[in-house]
């Protein structure tokens, strides 16, 4: 008797448990980020189409089984009848060695420790396929398991990587993938983390760990923050002079880099001004801002000094090529001169250059926009989609902020207080790092506390941008919102350890990437989630 028709679940979640199974050490090997795994010819064994000559077809009974046990969870699952597929030793990652899939296959195949091979596929086998037919999107999948046999298919490289995390997850957690079909795809075309190197020095082995665990979780954005009043933390052949030690060459940047691109997940720099410059400023003090009583100010440069913009542009136009990824964030946020309570009277020097560019009506919030323009036009002209921080997009006055960036929206504090919604109904595209739930902050200064995973899970969606409220649902879809970056920041760098942070995100991250996946209420409950995360990685 034939299976029958695919009974359609909507799947919010693993499903809740599933049977005793024996489980697999999945470890990495040694070579699986230089794309390892070995490669056996065709003629090794394989079937011919009509079947799989010394392949056993699977002996176990027939039945429906679970969605694939990953985090993120699948969106949707249809099962049919049948034994599972389990990798034995007569598995191998099926796909062309010369086509564009071949480096997920070996990673796939170096993680479960099996041959990787051109094919083609027989019983037992993962095979790996681009389809440009189907109506996934560039990070979407269909994964069938038939018959002892997976095959995983998408419209790009990118969606099939996602599935082959599925798999690894799933047989991580169970040590099979039940038959049927998953059709999975993103909410959020940004989702990611962002980290503070700048105020502590983290190892390129370290963020090289962060990396492969996001990959896991189909995170797809690393956002660097390199620069700070604490420190300068990459190589500079432009300025050596505001490098600080201890820093990360040029060289472990490119190995990290490599291997984002790898996972298919895009680092993006940022070097943060006007403000947060204090590093620059230790070995350049002749462009420090001063206010009308003749005192420096903490970390921000005199943006009417054209030598501070060069060396800012100095520094975007080195790194351009460093980070070869679609996007650049510029900052923009917490510049000193705008959070006081009259600006023009504590800066006269700015309000006075304002005046002289922009007419006698212009402030120095007006001064403050033409800088991140100008900024925004230097990595425009590098192909790079600008970013800034909320507080870096002033309203009114005489100079509006170019609309060719999006919007990182991280607080409400901000002198103004402008809220996400007027943002959205001014047409920006905003990305959600809601510091009320998504920033991790080393010491927990400022009434910060540490943010936890069940909260992230029980309460946040995409579209809760400030506070605990969601914006209205006309402006809460993914053509408004973007996605969001779990950040951490390092604000009392001693508080932590490496380890720590590493294992204090955890849990937190990986709620974060279920939520920015697929934002409705999980089936799975807090508890059960989290210990599907511990078993699936």
């Amino acid at each position: 008797m034939g299976p029958k028709r695919p009974k359609k679940l909507t799947v919010s979640a693993a499903v809740l448990t599933v049977g005793t199974v024996s489980l697999l050490t999945l470890g990495g090997c040694s070579g699986e980020d230089a794309g390892g795994g070995q490669h056996h010819g065709g003629g090794t064994g394989h079937s011919s189409p009509g079947g799989s000559p010394g392949v056993p077809k699977p002996t176990e009974p027939a039945r429906t089984g679970p969605a694939p046990a990953a985090v993120p969870s699948v969106r949707d699952w249809k099962p049919v009848r049948g034994p599972a597929w389990k990798p034995s030793r007569f598995t191998r990652v099926v796909a062309d060695p010369g086509g564009p899939l071949a480096d997920e296959a070996k990673l796939l195949a170096s993680e479960l420790k099996v041959p990787f091979s051109d094919g083609p596929a027989r019983t037992a086998d993962v095979r790996l396929s681009l389809d440009q037919n189907l109506k996934t999107g560039r990070e979407g999948y269909e994964m069938a398991s038939r018959e002892g046999k997976v095959t995983i298919a998408g419209a790009a490289d990118a969606g099939v990587f996602y599935g082959t995390r599925t798999l690894l997850k799933s047989v991580r957690a169970t040590g099979a993938v039940a038959d049927g079909v998953v059709r999975d795809r993103p909410d959020r075309p940004q989702r990611g983390m962002m980290l503070d190197i700048a105020r502590k020095h983290f190892t390129a082995d370290w963020i090289e760990d962060r990396i492969r665990e996001m990959g896991d979780l189909k995170l797809n954005q690393l956002q660097l923050h390199l620069s700070d009043d604490q420190a300068f933390r990459v190589e500079s052949s432009t300025h050596p002079e505001v490098v600080s030690r201890p820093s990360l060459t040029k060289a472990q940047m490119r190995r990290i880099v490599k291997l984002a691109r790898s996972r298919h997940i895009d680092v993006i720099p940022e070097i943060d001004s006007p403000g947060h410059l204090g590093a620059v400023l230790k070995a350049h003090p002749e462009i420090q801002l001063k206010n009308a009583q003749g005192r420096p100010t903490e970390g921000a440069v005199d943006i009417s000094d054209p030598r501070a913009a060069k060396i800012i542009d100095d520094l975007l136009r080195e790194y351009a090529d460093l980070f070869p990824g679609k996007y650049w964030h510029l900052g923009g946020d917490e510049y000193l001169a705008l959070m006081q309570r009259d600006p023009e009277a504590s800066y006269p020097g700015l309000a006075a250059k304002a005046r002289e560019e922009f007419g006698p009506g212009a402030r120095v919030s007006d001064l403050a926009t033409d800088w991140l323009n100008d900024r925004s036009a230097v990595v425009r002209e590098k192909g790079k989609t600008p970013q800034a921080w909320n507080d870096g997009i002033h309203t009114g006055g005489e100079v509006r902020a170019h609309r060719d960036r999006e919007v990182a929206y991280w607080t409400g504090r901000e002198p103004g207080e402008r809220s996400p919604v007027s943002y959205l109904r001014e047409g920006w595209k905003l990305i959600n790092l809601n510091d009320e739930y998504l920033y991790y902050v080393l010491g927990e200064p400022n009434k910060f506390t540490y943010p936890t995973g069940r909260r992230i899970y029980d309460n946040w969606t995409p579209a809760v941008l400030r506070g605990t409220e969601s914006v209205p649902k006309s402006l809460s879809g993914p053509s408004h919102i973007l996605g969001g970056r779990f950040a951490v920041w390092c604000d009392r760098a001693g508080a932590q350890t490496q380890e720590q942070v590493a294992a204090g995100i955890r849990a937190p991250l990986r709620a974060t990437a279920q939520k920015l996946w697929n934002p409705r209420k999980p089936a799975l409950s807090w508890e059960d989630f989290k210990r599907l995360g511990e078993r699936t990685s």
